[in-house]
């Protein structure tokens, strides 16, 4: 019997087509391409968070300090109180060199623009965008003279000027008489003080902040029963306290970030 030939395994397969790869690359190869795109977005991740760790820790440039005591100085009008801004006593200077000091019969609860001041002034404040007004009545040493200052608050130290100069004037150049609303304050010495008895006004300007005054005699003398406009010196009380309030208010202080009321 013819026995069967030795098994020598099956036949070779022929060659098939190589197996598929993916843009050119094995899987072996797309692990190292992965493994270096993940070194690239931790690289650039960390860049990144560097960055914003440096910004947040980093002192504040002179431009955002300058930015951060104008607005500062343009919350004044609400967040100082108001005897911050309308202080108890104020000196101011009369003949002579001689110091004196007018003292505040009262402060006006925080009022609207347009009823604060005459018509005239009012179209300009509101052109402007005043944001509020904030007024106090003064009396000077001798109690004759009653000076209601009135601060008029805007968004930057341009646009009040700009409104400064749009105030109206009289023939002579000087401020309307008639331009802040007068505030009595009974049992005071300006208790007689009212719109018909202004007889002067003043404007000044400190920062975002228009400062107008209005004088009158503590005697409730109406400017009507007077013959003719008084010399200034009675009433050079009132452009000396509009000053020294506007500067107050107006002047910026160093930022110091740590405060909360700082936003540098």
């Amino acid at each position: 019997m013819q026995q069967p030939p030795p098994f020598h395994g099956l036949p070779a397969e022929p060659p098939g087509p190589p197996r598929p790869t993916v843009l050119g690359l094995r899987a072996r190869q797309w692990m190292l391409v992965a493994a270096a795109l993940a070194c690239v977005f931790a690289l650039v991740g960390g860049t990144a968070l560097v960055s914003a760790w440096t910004s947040l820790t980093r002192d504040p440039t002179n431009a955002e300090l300058q930015t951060a005591a104008r607005a500062e100085v343009a919350r004044r009008w609400e967040a100082w109180p108001a005897e911050r801004i309308f202080p108890d006593r104020i000196a101011y200077e009369v003949r002579r060199g001689r110091t004196e000091y007018a003292n505040r019969a009262g402060i006006a609860p925080e009022s609207d623009c347009a009823a604060s001041v005459d018509p005239s002034v009012a179209a300009v404040l509101t052109r402007g965008g005043c944001r509020a007004v904030l007024r106090a009545t003064y009396v000077d040493q001798i109690q004759g003279v009653a000076v209601t200052v009135g601060v008029a608050a805007f968004a930057d130290a341009t646009t009040a000027d700009r409104v400064l100069r749009q105030t109206p004037t009289d023939q002579d150049g000087t401020p309307v008489r008639n331009s802040v609303r007068a505030v009595a304050f009974p049992g005071t010495a300006a208790a007689r003080f009212t719109d018909p008895v202004r007889q002067d006004s003043t404007a000044d300007r400190g920062g975002p902040y228009l400062v107008l005054t209005s004088s009158g005699e503590t005697d409730g003398r109406p400017a009507a029963a007077v013959a003719e406009r008084r010399p200034n010196f009675p009433f050079a009380v009132a452009p000396q306290l509009a000053r020294q309030i506007a500067r107050t208010l107006g002047v910026q202080a160093m930022p110091d970030c740590s405060r909360p009321e700082w936003k540098c």
